[in-house]
């Protein structure tokens, strides 16, 4: 009876399966960095969708296709839960995707609002998100459903994702910081103390955003509070994985060489191949 019982107790802790992770194109790699040095043992598979990136700026009809198909070629590989590391999905679409899923789905809204409102000192919070982000309200629900008593200020940022994406994110980059200062400064004028960098794509921006804001602004990076939440659930569930070193495996929809280039800048760790796939085949 003893060996059943010990290879149970086993097997419930050593769900082996892997997490599935997806955003427009390499943003959701910011959430990833955080998965792999919070969970490191797990094994992750990320769909950037390259061919169709930037999401900021579709429809909601438009998004939940995609987003249905990008969770479907995800699903194709057994994963035990799914992150959606893009604020434009998680604000717009995430509880059509949970109602259609049997599979714990996680987003990236809900984790980012709670960090906020307990870092706030002025209950003056600030969002810098997609135009199809802050379009949606979702943070500000979010946040009033919480504390009523917190101002949201939001703004939409739709150069950003393109110009991370064609790596001007240092600072000293004339263009970033040009653009960054046009969309921050109203922001700043706002009198905010917390702002939520609600896309993931944003954290390669820190320091760009940070010595615009000045010290006096805490930033709420929201793809490391939502891979936070993600461990939670996995421990909840009892599906976190065993003790050996958890591999990542990369897919895109449209195989650039900037993808190559740039992830391993994102995740700050060399990355393997980057494999394509058809995703209009989901």
């Amino acid at each position: 009876g003893l060996v059943g019982s010990e290879m149970c107790i086993r097997d419930r802790c050593m769900d082996e399966r892997p997490i599935g992770v997806f955003d427009s194109g390499l943003g959701g790699l910011t959430a990833v960095r955080e998965i792999r040095s919070i969970l490191p043992f797990e094994n992750i598979i990320y769909f950037g969708d390259t061919s169709r990136v930037p999401y900021g700026g579709r429809s909601r009809e438009i998004l939940l296709k995609y987003a249905r198909q990008d969770v479907h070629f995800l699903r194709s590989f057994d994963i035990k839960a799914l992150l959606v590391a893009c604020g434009t999905v998680s604000s717009n679409v995430l509880p059509d995707l949970q109602r259609e899923s049997d599979l714990p789905i996680l987003g990236v809204v809900e984790p980012a609002c709670r960090k906020a409102l307990a870092v706030t000192r002025n209950k003056r919070v600030g969002l810098i998100a997609t135009a199809a982000s802050v379009r949606s309200g979702a943070y500000e629900r979010t946040i009033a459903a919480m504390d009523g008593g917190v101002t949201v200020v939001a703004r939409a940022c739709p150069l950003f994702v393109p110009l991370v994406e064609n790596s001007r994110y240092r600072v000293g980059d004339c263009v970033i910081e040009t653009v960054a200062r046009e969309y921050l400064e109203p922001l700043k004028a706002e009198g905010i103390d917390t702002l939520i960098l609600g896309c993931t794509h944003y954290p390669l921006l820190e320091e760009v955003v940070a010595k615009i804001m000045g010290p006096d602004v805490t930033l709420v990076d929201s793809g490391a509070q939502a891979a936070r939440q993600l461990r939670d659930s996995l421990a909840r569930h009892d599906s976190l994985c065993g003790e050996r070193q958890g591999g990542i495996t990369l897919y895109a929809s449209d195989i650039t060489g900037d993808f190559g280039a740039l992830a391993p800048q994102f995740l700050r760790e060399p990355v393997p191949q980057v494999l394509e796939v058809d995703i209009d085949k989901y």
